[in-house]
């Protein structure tokens, strides 16, 4: 009988044990994007072959986990590293995990709240409904003057992510500067709303994040959100007080083909500090159709069209074009290419202007008038 009854206290034990692991999870994840590419007026008119990495996907490795806490709660976190895999170098300004890092709350009934580094409610929300969510930084807006390719995280932040509502779902951001006696400064405030029904995705975002304040002249971008002056395209504004970003978007599913568009609005404000003085505006465009034409490729063109007002009169168009196959649920290889014409005068980070460099994406490039792309590449998830 002794036997028997401490026996069934270590199947009861065992039993607990099991059961304890299955309500507790943590999973090593990453995705590594390489490509071959050549840009044709890279550097005014000097061109560029070679590897050009993390082009559908920015190159990643991380950590998230979930404890099951009870009554439809869980304690959830991430930690999300960012790297050139050409170069094995740290991305995100060299942070250890600069991609992600946070912990929270997530319940069935009332959301998520998480506090750490976090993507903003419109990456979250409005990029998975334009192209770059599909191929890449070659779709994305010139400059990327809009944070569609999300050049920018926002760190210091606490985020609440509401449920689904019957395809209705809200997000919203704070994120604190933890400077000592300057609240007002370096903050940034966001939030966005998505609904999708039937074959129809609808989003819309807005986003607030300003600089720290300046002794003097103002020569960088110093807040709780990341810096998006990645080219000549906006790079003149770099001493802003302020960035604003309004977006809107929406795809539409018609059998094997995905029809989509958007329009954002960013505004880059000045102060007394910064080294220009009329409010920069773009107003960006964004146009795409997307063809499934088996289940293991897809292809798509897309047009992206970026006007500056206010501070300077430059003018981006932009031409894409992608296909990505699938060999497994895991590997897929991709082609993209892309053309930008620039017209107009732009702001350099000196002060000074130029004539109109074309800059595709979030790539950086600084070219001539005009700039072509295109790469080749592999992608695989583990």
């Amino acid at each position: 009988m002794k036997r028997t009854a401490i026996a069934a206290v270590a199947l009861t034990l065992g039993t607990m044990t099991v059961a304890a692991h299955a309500q507790n999870s943590v999973t090593l994840y990453g995705l590594i994007d390489a490509g071959v590419g050549y840009v044709h007026n890279a550097d005014s008119n000097k061109n560029l072959t070679g590897m050009i990495n993390g082009n559908l996907s920015g190159d990643r490795w991380g950590l998230k986990g979930s404890e099951d806490l009870g009554g439809g709660l869980k304690a959830i976190f991430a930690l999300e590293s960012g790297f050139d895999v050409g170069t094995g170098k740290l991305g995100q300004g060299s942070r250890m995990f600069g991609r992600q890092a946070y912990v929270g709350f997530q319940g069935d009934k009332w959301g998520t709240v998480t506090l750490g580094r976090q993507y903003d409610p419109i990456t979250d929300t409005v990029q998975g409904v334009t192209a770059d969510n599909y191929f890449g930084s070659t779709f994305a807006t010139p400059g990327d003057v809009d944070n569609n390719d999300n050049s920018a995280r926002v760190s210091n932040a606490v985020k609440y992510v509401s449920p689904n509502y019957a395809g209705f779902q809200f997000e919203g951001l704070y994120a604190f500067s933890g400077v000592a006696g300057q609240t007002g400064q370096g903050y940034t405030y966001s939030g966005a709303a998505t609904y999708s029904v039937g074959n129809l995705s609808l989003a819309a975002g807005y986003l607030r994040a300003t600089n720290d304040s300046a002794t003097g002249t103002r020569t960088s971008w110093t807040s709780t959100t990341d810096s998006i002056f990645d080219s000549h395209i906006n790079d003149g504004y770099v001493s802003a007080k302020s960035v604003s970003i309004a977006q809107v978007g929406g795809q539409y599913v018609l059998g094997s083909v995905t029809m989509g568009a958007s329009y954002s609005n960013t505004q880059l404000k000045a102060d007394a500090s910064s080294s220009f003085s009329s409010t920069e505006k773009y107003n960006s465009g964004k146009a795409f159709v997307a063809y499934q034409a088996t289940p293991a490729l897809i292809a798509g063109i897309g047009y992206a069209y970026t006007a500056a007002s206010g501070d300077t009169s430059a003018h981006y168009h932009q031409v894409s074009l992608g296909a990505d196959y699938n060999l497994s649920k895991r590997t897929d290889l991709y082609a993209v290419a892309a053309y930008q014409h620039a017209a107009g005068t732009q702001r350099l980070s000196d002060g000074t202007t130029q004539a109109a460099q074309a800059s595709i994406g979030s790539y950086g490039y600084n070219g001539t008038s005009s700039q072509e792309i295109a790469i080749v590449g592999i992608r695989h998830k583990f």
